[in-house]
């Protein structure tokens, strides 16, 4: 029995050391709440691109308000849904060109440049680029033209893999860090990553975390700084850190609806290295419904390398999963069945248990019985012995009395005798004055007696009668006949003949006294002067 609460005991605590093994961090818990309201991210976005849209749809807009709504619906799509993006972009290029605004037609030719880097479309891209006179450019449109070329080479390099385009893509962000301001966040983050392409990665992961404690997680920018903390601690193989800054930068993408990020990509890469096969997965997953909802060529691409990767490992795990799933069934059958026996087992030796439990009882009950009849006749003992004590020294006292009220008695009648006063002794012998009076005086000692031993008789008595019926003596006498007749029960004289015998009544008058008495009762008749035996026996425990 005792090896059998021990493998139990141990099971539990296993399962309870696998159950804690198991928690997430705050950051994994983190990302795992973006994740679960993703499409509720994805509708507010939605739902504010259509409030874009609805303005759009006026009639009374002119084509510099539809430039600029066309401008934010552009914000709004570009790292969304691609293609959208680019339709209002094209639209843009259609309003600058109508209003030969060269300013204008260049902003939207470098956004739609941009866009198409991204789409994959290198040629139109390249195309729109060279053919922008840099000489109209203004300051915002130069930082806007070397960002685009930066980007357009590495997009270009990521997709051919060739180092010399990432060349060109740095000498453009040296152009870029020429002309800005270097106390702007945009300089910053931009030399930060010259920092980390210079394999400077100490200096670049001081930097990348300085910026990223002012950027929170509504700022799209946040999601780019850590992805590059990651990608920084990728090379330093560092696999806990990468996984916690790829994170971070997938929890921004989330809350911010950007389709086109490299977060989930990287995290399942990670994930997969760090053999957390399930969250690969659905990391990869997600990153290629991201890629294919954007319409990103490189983004899938890049994700349909690795996706086979992760799918077979994960499907191998899941097959391992099931077998052990399976094993686990059979021991936890096992175990049940085990548990099934232990259970009767218990079950019998508690129904045992319950027969000894209640047999005791039952012996207990007895001994309480016993035990109280026990106590109940030492009460009745002490009462007994307290009532004589009390009854012999006043027996003895009475005696005395009626031994001197007798001489004197004889001494007055020898006297009457000697002085020949035969009229007077003869009508002293035939009185029956004395003997009244002595009646008298003997039931007043009985009733001072008796309620000395039971000082609370006569309330006592009285709560056994009903309220309207209850029996009070008189100012001038401490009992009445009815109280005198049951404290003599209360004593224990119960017979009627001599309870007449001692008040000097007839038997008829004692037992109508008893039944109109009883009739009086607030509690059972029957059981009446049982109860009246009792009075007192609490006060005297």
């Amino acid at each position: 029995m005792k090896r059998i609460i021990l493998l139990l005991f141990s099971i539990f605590l296993l399962t309870n050391s696998i159950s804690y093994a198991m928690l997430p961090d705050s950051i994994a818990f983190q990302l795992n709440e973006a994740l679960n309201q993703k499409e509720i991210y994805v509708k507010e976005k939605e739902k504010r691109i259509s409030s874009f849209r609805e303005v759009l749809s006026l009639a009374s807009l002119t084509d510099m308000q539809k430039y600029e709504l066309n401008e934010k619906m552009y914000q709004e799509y570009s790292k969304f849904k691609t293609d959208s993006a680019v339709h209002y972009m094209l639209e843009n290029i259609s309003l600058s060109q109508k209003s030969e605004n060269d300013t204008l037609l260049i902003n939207a030719q470098l956004n739609l440049a941009w866009l198409y880097s991204t789409k994959g479309k290198y040629i139109e891209a390249n195309d729109i680029l060279q053919n922008i006179d840099k000489k109209k450019l203004t300051f915002d449109l130069l930082c806007s033209y070397y960002r685009t070329y930066n980007d357009f080479y590495s997009h270009y390099g990521l997709s051919n893999n060739d180092n010399k385009y990432y060349m060109e893509s740095e000498l453009y962000r040296d152009s870029l860090l020429n002309i800005l301001d270097q106390n702007s966040f945009e300089y910053q983050l931009e030399n930060t990553k010259k920092l980390l392409y210079s394999y400077k990665e100490d200096e670049a992961i001081a930097a990348f975390e300085k910026l990223l404690s002012q950027a929170d997680d509504t700022n799209p920018e946040r999601a780019s700084i850590a992805y590059f903390l990651g990608y920084t601690y990728k090379r330093k193989s560092n696999l806990a850190l990468q996984k916690k800054y790829f994170s971070i930068s997938a929890i921004c993408d989330v809350i911010n609806s950007i389709k086109d990020n490299a977060s989930f990509q990287n995290l399942a890469l990670t994930c997969y290295e760090l053999g957390e096969i399930d969250n690969a997965y659905r990391y990869i997953q997600s990153a290629m419904n991201d890629a294919v909802f954007c319409n990103v060529r490189y983004r899938t691409i890049e994700s349909s390398e690795f996706y086979p990767i992760i799918n077979s490992a994960f499907q191998a795990k899941e097959a391992s999963q099931k077998e052990t799933l399976q094993f686990s069934l059979l021991l936890i059958s096992l175990l049940s069945l085990l548990l099934i026996v232990v259970m009767v087992y218990i079950y019998k030796q508690m129904k045992k248990l319950a027969r000894i439990k209640n047999q005791l009882k039952k012996t207990n009950k007895q001994l309480t019985e016993l035990n109280d009849e026990l106590q109940m006749s030492n009460i009745h003992l002490e009462e007994a012995n307290h009532v004589k004590e009390e009854y012999i020294g006043r027996f003895f006292d009475q005696c005395s009395e009626y031994i001197e009220k007798i001489e004197n008695y004889r001494k007055e009648l020898n006297r009457k005798a000697k002085n020949n006063q035969l009229d007077d002794l003869f009508r002293m012998l035939k009185s029956k004055a004395i003997v009244e009076a002595e009646l008298m005086e003997l039931y007043a000692k009985f009733d001072s007696i008796f309620l000395n031993i039971y000082p609370d008789f006569i309330k006592e008595f009285n709560n056994l009668l009903v309220p309207e019926e209850r029996i009070y003596p008189k100012q001038d006498e401490l009992l009445t006949t009815e109280l005198r007749i049951y404290a003599l029960i209360r004593l224990g004289i119960t017979d009627s003949n001599k309870i007449a015998s001692f008040l000097r009544y007839s038997l008829r008058t004692v037992y109508n006294y008893r039944t109109k008495v009883r009739n009086k009762s607030a509690v059972t008749r029957g059981d009446f002067e049982d109860y009246v035996k009792k009075i007192g026996l609490k006060s005297t425990r």
